[in-house]
């Protein structure tokens, strides 16, 4: 494919993901109409006007802090799924040691912990990184879990055979790039919960009073549904956001040898 046509093939996949947007865009404003009812569904003209007089909270305020909840829920799950996945995966000592202990754990829901985190941590950041943190650790330690168990015998074998006879090594080399696969798609599963967990700790009070889950809540409260609508489509432009640059950065990067075919 030269220049040109490619060049046209990105403006074609562009132009078809605007319409997509504007044609719901459409049907929002129609439907809105129709109910005449802003309490039920406001009007796209009126959630934009929001946009107008709140975006300076939400930009400096509100987003700030449930990016500081989202990042230490994931760098926490990440610095203890990844280990302990790895380890079971790899290690069958590991796996018993581990196994019964984070099925004993995983089926709580992370809405459940929300009183021991505001107990233990208080009204603070900590608290509703806590939250995202148990919502975000079972899927990166389970595919990392997956990941590591799948690795092919003969991947290992021909390792040991070249010279990496070493634990350390096979690691390195073998397991771990056969694995992230399986490593990134639960992240991407975990970073998806940890939004959901946002929202529920910061509107349930796990958190200082501000956050885009916290705002929602207090203009549902005041009847104000153009401003939860607003909050609503930040979170999930944001979300939408920081899952398409993960997977730009670890697909198109990290993992651009396992592109597949796909259809126009």
């Amino acid at each position: 494919m030269n220049p040109f046509e490619r060049g046209w093939e990105g403006a074609r996949e562009h132009a078809v993901t605007v319409l997509s947007v504007a044609g719901l865009v459409v049907v929002w404003q129609i439907l809105a109409m129709i109910i005449a009812n802003p309490l039920k569904l406001p009007a796209f003209t009126s959630v934009i006007s929001a946009l107008f007089i709140q975006w300076e909270t939400i930009l400096w305020v509100d987003l700030r802090v449930s990016l500081i909840h989202f990042a230490i829920g994931m760098t926490a799950g990440l610095l203890i799924a990844l280990p302990v996945g790895m380890a079971m995966g790899w290690s069958r000592i590991a796996d018993r040691i581990f196994d019964p202990i984070v099925e004993l754990i995983r089926p709580i829901p992370p809405l459940a912990w929300i009183p021991f985190a505001i107990i233990w941590f208080g009204l603070t950041p900590q608290a509703a990184g806590f939250i995202v943190f148990v919502g975000a650790v079972f899927p990166i330690l389970i595919n990392s879990y997956v990941g590591f168990r799948s690795v092919p015998r003969i991947y290992v074998e021909s390792a040991m055979v070249l010279g990496a006879t070493r634990n350390r090594d096979l690691l390195r080399y073998v397991a771990f790039p056969s694995a992230l696969p399986s490593i990134a798609a639960g992240i991407r599963i975990a970073m998806g919960i940890a939004w959901m967990c946002i929202v529920a700790a910061e509107m349930f009070g796990a958190s200082t009073r501000s956050g885009l889950g916290y705002r929602l809540w207090e203009y549902y409260s005041l009847h104000m549904m153009e401003m939860v609508f607003l909050y609503m489509i930040v979170l999930g432009l944001l979300g939408l956001f920081i899952d398409r640059t993960f997977r730009f950065v670890v697909q198109e990067r990290l993992l651009r040898w396992q592109e597949g075919i796909r259809q126009n």
